[in-house]
């Protein structure tokens, strides 16, 4: 009896939200193969990276339905969080909603997202507001399918429960992912670091310069490597010395 061969291609770069229904990661394609000698299973799709495009997607949040692709032209952090009306998710968002006056003079909008739905959102964002006396400025996904939490690698198809990691994407006005951090569920983010990491991107985006350790903004940049006997400076800290900012 001939063998069967059943593979699925899952396409992560085009998601699509709708009513809270996710038709994005789906599969996509499915083949039935008998007895081929020559095929091999597809691979799943790589890990996002540094440099790749932001998977775009359409989504309801608490403040009405968003695309991702509608905030090119500026700065973006999309980050998630496990889980509505938990304690650390409760000081990043309140942390955040304090400084988002910040990330705005970086012409830098956020957008959260858990695996909570919308109406969860709305409860736990106005639980904040009375408990903390502060408004969460910025829309917060939700993403119950958790369909674009897995397209991001923020949900791990083998993880025992829906709760996504504290993952953040740095995403340029190209929409062009520039940087990313995950932390465990039970360590907190912060924002200084946030705000930082985005100003050092910011700052080091045309490529003539470079952001040292710890390096905040109004501090000395460094010239890149030179790559020429010609572009090599005098001086002993000539493969290591700062540029104006």
């Amino acid at each position: 009896m001939p063998l069967i061969h059943i593979y699925i291609i899952y396409v992560i770069n085009k998601l699509s939200l709708r009513q809270g229904a996710a038709s994005g990661i789906y599969p996509l394609e499915i083949d039935i193969l008998m007895d081929d000698p020559s095929f091999r299973p597809a691979s799943p799709p790589r890990p996002l990276r540094i440099g790749d495009t932001a998977p775009d997607f359409q989504a309801r949040t608490t403040m009405g339905e968003v695309k991702l692709s509608g905030y090119r032209g500026r700065w973006l952090i999309f980050f998630s969080h496990p889980a509505d009306f938990t304690p650390v998710c409760t000081t990043e968002f309140v942390a955040l909603a304090r400084e988002a006056a910040r990330f705005e003079a970086l012409n830098c909008a956020l957008l959260g997202l858990s695996v909570d739905s919308l109406f969860s959102h709305l409860a736990w964002i106005r639980a904040i507001r009375d408990a903390f006396g502060v408004t969460v400025p910025f829309p917060l996904v939700e993403d119950p399918s958790m369909a674009v939490g897995r397209g991001y690698g923020m949900v791990d198809e083998t993880a025992p429960d829906s709760a996504t990691v504290r993952a953040s994407y740095f995403i340029d006005p190209q929409g062009i992912i520039r940087a990313m951090t995950w932390y465990p569920h039970n360590v907190g983010r912060s924002v200084e670091e946030t705000l930082r990491l985005l100003a050092a991107l910011q700052s080091t985006a045309d490529d003539k310069a470079l952001a040292p350790e710890g390096w905040k903004p109004g501090e000395t940049l460094l010239a890149p490597p030179a790559s020429s006997m010609a572009e090599m400076q005098d001086g002993a800290d000539w493969f290591c010395h700062g540029v104006k900012a």
